[in-house]
């Protein structure tokens, strides 16, 4: 994944326009794990959109999978998603409707693949919901809903995954877990990490840490 010249601006009610991301530069390479962190308000959220391609940039290019995102239309940007990244967005983002599992097994069955049933089973047992296969979301807590979110993200074993606060809602041994799943799938199948955290001890874990403050990078660690 690589960021040039990255910007978003939005404009305001009183027509003024309001900068929430300047001049973003950065490279992560295949397998890396990176820490985003930054007081609320930062951009840190605004700069996973623009990642995944779930927003556009007022000025700048994001390459997802050597790809240049500004090349491709709303399908095409979809369509790369579906292929390579794996989002855990800090609003569950679940379809009503569906259960647990069927939750889960949305993207694999977009992606035409088979057994999706038996392999979204397993990674809701993997983040030990096997007794809450059959529930929907509001049958759900939060912290239930925010694990049925990190099973879909890993169930397509995603080139990368991306991340706004993956533990927030969970409890302490849940949320340390979580974590081991996301460095085990880090360590195994070489998935690069993108996490947004206020924890210290995730983004401790990570190979490198981006510092967002006031919409530009201010520094790098690891």
């Amino acid at each position: 994944m690589r960021a040039v010249g990255l910007a978003k601006q939005v404009v305001t009610n009183d027509g003024s326009a309001l900068t929430l991301l300047a001049g973003i530069d950065f490279d992560i390479a295949a397998g890396e794990s990176v820490a985003v962190l930054g007081a609320s308000g930062a951009g840190k959220s605004t700069l996973l959109g623009l990642l995944a391609g779930l927003d556009l940039p007022t000025r700048g290019k994001v390459w997802l999978d050597s790809v240049d995102l500004s090349t491709l239309d709303e399908d095409g940007r979809a369509a790369l998603r579906g292929r390579t990244l794996g989002f855990v967005f800090q609003s569950f983002q679940l379809l009503p409707s569906l259960t647990a599992v069927e939750n889960v097994m949305l993207p694999l069955e977009l992606a035409g693949r088979r057994g999706a049933r038996a392999e979204a089973a397993q990674w809701l047992t993997r983040v030990g919901l096997e007794r809450r296969m059959q529930h929907t979301p509001a049958q759900l807590s939060g912290g239930e809903q925010q694990r049925v979110a990190i099973a879909r993200a890993f169930v397509v074993e995603p080139k990368l995954l991306l991340a706004d606060e993956p533990t927030g809602n969970l409890d302490a041994v849940t949320g340390q877990h979580v974590i081991d799943l996301m460095f085990e799938l880090n360590r195994e199948r070489r998935t690069t990490l993108l996490l947004v955290t206020h924890d210290d001890s995730l983004a401790g874990r990570c190979g490198r840490q981006l510092q967002l403050v006031a919409g530009r990078l201010a520094e790098s660690g690891g």
